[in-house]
Parts: C-alpha cells; structure tokens; sequence
C-alpha cells in the first residue's frame, strides 16, 4: 500500500498530558505571576480564578466549593478517600485500571472492613443495579485506560445516605455529568483541557463538606490531605489559598484553556468537539473488519480515551504503534501497560477532527504494512 502523504498537523494524541488547546503558543500566557509568591495578592488572585472560573464555566450547583490540590487527579482522589471514606460501608466501583487502583487503597490502605467490591474486565462496565447507595459509592466516570465510560448518571440514587465520590479526570469538559448527583469530583488539567501536569481539582458538595466538618477519620492525616481545622473546612482553600505551593506557570496556563472554553462557546461545545472525534473514529471503526473498539457496549464508548483493538498479534501491535511515531504520524497512541494490546487516540476537546481524519490514512497504512512483515 502506498504511504500517505498528508500528516496532522497535530500528532499528539496521547491520553495524558493530551493535546495543546487548537491555536496555543505559550507566549500568550499572561506571566505577571511568575516569581511572586502564591500567596501574594496577584498569586491568590490567580489561584481563586482557577477555582471560581472553574464553577462558573462548569456551572456548578450554588454552594459547591472548587479547590487546586496536589498530585494531578490522583492526589485529589486520595485527599478525598482519606478525608471522607470510614463512617460508612463503601462501594467500590472498577472496570479498569485507575478504579482497581482505588480499590487497592480503600481495602489495602486505608484497610476499610465493610467494603463491596463491584468489578468487570476490560471492554465491560460495572453492574450498578448492585451499587447501595447507603454507602460511600466511589467510581471513576470514564475508564481512560478502557475507553468505557458511565453512560449517563440515572442508576444514581437522587436521595442517598452515602456520598459519591467520582475520578473524573478524561470526564469533565467532555461528558454531561450530573452534579447534583456528584458529591466530590476530581480532575486533572491536563486532559480534557491539554494543561500542564502535577495540578489536580476538588470539587465538594454541601453534603461532602457536612461529611468532613462532622467526621474525624481515625487514622494520621498528613499535612497535604487536611482540609479542616478545629472541625470547620478550611474555606481559604476553595479561594486559592492552596495547602502547597503550585507552579504559577501551569496555573497561567489553566486560565488560558478555561478562556478558551468560554470563547468557543462553553461545556456543550466541548463536548460536541469531543463526541464529533468520536464518531471520525466509529466511522473507521465501521468501515474496517481489522480495527475494533475495546469498550463492547456503544452507549458505554468513551469519546475521549478510545481504546481500539486490532486483529494482530501484540507483537505486531507494538510495530505498528511504532511505525506510525516513526513516520510522525501519531505519538503516544499504545494502550496502556496493565490493559489488552491495541491502541488509545484521544479525543478530547484540544484534538482538532482534522488531524483525526488526516490519521486514518495512516492508520490503514500501518496495518497493511505489519501484516504484510
């Protein structure tokens, strides 16, 4: 098969840290803030934007609280397990890496008794028929390593005794999430928005707040994870007041991906630009018996992190991941280590549908060439 001609003009499709927003040059960040301190006027300034933008873009229920926490996505999920889980039972909810991840911690670290484990393999999605909502239910919204996602937030009990407690980090800005339902959500810069790493985002509920005003857990709390004093939230921390110091570079960085946002038309555009890269891919997928996507049900595909198999070997897997980094064609698109062979094209909002459809090509290439080794 002849090779293609026309590359994207964007090859970044990894699944994190994602693509650039379309139009980025960081020299259009605005850098006041650099070599001030983060407690500065300007740096709370800066940092309290993050967090009220944040709701106001998302367009959070009235009393919801935002804050900028340490460690991505995962330090705002572990600062909201250590924080919350212990007076109730838990439900756990995995069907992928990250959720098993959260499984490990609530049974293995924090060492939680009442614990109901509900669990599916890969291209499957947890049975929620079985989820009791008396209890803590904690559960990640898309399956990034998976590409299965929730497919909308009715099995969700409007009346709960139990908070729920959702890692939606390749979720926010790119699916229709149903806050009221939504005690604590954590997120990370740099999917869906294509920002910078080491950043995460705490988004609390009045009740989840009730939770850890009204709750002492009985383990040590370290510093990083401590969110009240005296047993009152500490409510600096939702103004940009953080618990450490952040880089107010990638902090710039953020409030130019959330006036992005705004300036294309909010939430609903985003996920409109990230449901139209979906179905480039479904399109392929469709028109190509040797390409198929991981997540088996289609009201459960993830339009941000799709995963996609292919019918080859692993071995040849890998080469034709490494055929197309080779040509400049796409980088980073393997699947992840702990999941099966195949690879992960991002889709989120930062992906222009052109470079998606300037990849088929090359895609078609790369097979025909591992197959014909």
């Amino acid at each position: 098969m002849q090779q293609p001609t026309v590359k994207p003009q964007s090859p970044n499709f990894s699944s994190g840290p994602c693509a650039k927003r379309p139009g980025y040059n960081v020299a259009d960040l605005q850098l006041d803030t650099l070599g001030r301190s983060h407690r500065s006027a300007l740096g709370k300034k800066a940092l309290g934007l993050a967090c009220s933008e944040t709701a106001r873009i998302l367009g959070l229920p009235d009393g919801y609280r935002v804050a900028v926490v340490p460690a991505s996505d995962t330090g705002a999920m572990e600062m909201a397990m250590w924080s919350l889980l212990g007076p109730r039972g838990v439900d756990v909810l995995a069907w992928e890496s990250f959720g098993s991840g959260w499984v490990t911690d609530i049974v293995k670290q924090l060492k939680l008794s009442n614990v109901n484990k509900i669990e599916a393999g890969y291209g499957d999605i947890a049975d929620f028929s079985k989820v009791n909502f008396d209890n803590d239910v904690v559960f990640t919204w898309n399956g990034t390593t998976s590409g299965v996602k929730v497919p909308d937030g009715n099995w969700i009990a409007a009346e709960r005794a139990g908070l729920t407690i959702c890692d939606a980090t390749s979720a926010v800005f790119a699916m229709e999430l149903p806050w009221d339902k939504l005690d604590v959500v954590t997120y990370s810069w740099q999917k869906v928005l294509g920002g910078e790493g080491g950043h995460g985002m705490l988004i609390l509920s009045p009740r989840a707040v009730a939770r850890l005003e009204g709750y002492t857990p009985s383990w040590p709390m370290p510093k990083i994870f401590r969110m009240t004093s005296g047993g009152k939230l500490t409510e600096g921390l939702f103004k940009g007041e953080t618990i450490n110091t952040p880089s107010m570079l990638c902090v710039s960085d953020y409030l130019d991906a959330l006036a992005w946002v705004e300036r294309i038309g909010g939430v609903k555009a985003t996920i409109a630009r990230s449901e139209a890269n979906l179905k480039v891919l479904t399109d392929f997928v469709e028109s190509n018996e040797w390409i198929s996507f991981l997540a088996r049900d289609p009201a459960t595909r993830s339009n941000t992190s799709v995963c996609l198999t292919l019918a080859v070997s692993e071995e040849q897997v890998k080469k034709f991941v490494k055929l197309l980094e080779a040509q400049g064609a796409a980088f980073d698109i393997g699947a992840y280590k702990d999941a099966p062979a195949g690879i992960r094209i991002w889709c989120g909002a930062t992906v222009d549908s052109r470079d998606l459809q300037a990849l088929l090509p090359w895609l078609t290439w790369a097979h025909a060439q591992v197959v014909a080794d």
